[in-house]
């Protein structure tokens, strides 16, 4: 049994306004070459990966096409993911309820839940008579 894995990925910089791709070339779980738009180059990670590495970088055909990706690949696939991640907003929902004390007398203290919220990023603050 072997495994042989392409693995694109695309960082994102500003949205599309700087945009980089890695294409991973990985077998038997060891990376073998890599492509990185930013190098322009695919680059040997080990040294069964240096043969293919430079003659996909002889090849003028291949190293337009890697490149090309970034457009082809990197900025079309975020057009179509963005309205379901980066776009996205829940609104949160909120509750606050008396604190439960088993032993304690009353002490009129108060917890707030605040649930169902995108992206995780979130401030909660507490006012008291319009006093932060």
């Amino acid at each position: 049994f072997f495994q042989h894995i392409s693995r694109f990925e695309c960082q994102y910089l500003n949205g599309t306004e700087r945009v980089r791709l890695v294409h991973r070339f990985i077998y038997n779980r060891e990376q073998l070459t890599h492509f990185d738009s930013d190098v322009g180059l695919y680059v040997a990670d080990s040294p069964l990966g240096e043969p293919t590495a430079k003659y996909w970088n002889s090849q003028p055909d291949i190293l337009e096409n890697a490149q090309s990706a970034v457009d082809r690949f990197c900025r079309h696939n975020y057009g179509v993911d963005a309205p379901f991640t980066v776009d996205r907003r829940v609104q949160p929902k909120v509750r606050v309820s008396p604190m439960q004390s088993g032993s304690l007398p009353q002490t009129n203290r108060l917890v707030c839940y605040v649930t169902g919220f995108y992206p995780a990023e979130i401030g909660v603050k507490w006012f008291k008579n319009g006093q932060e």
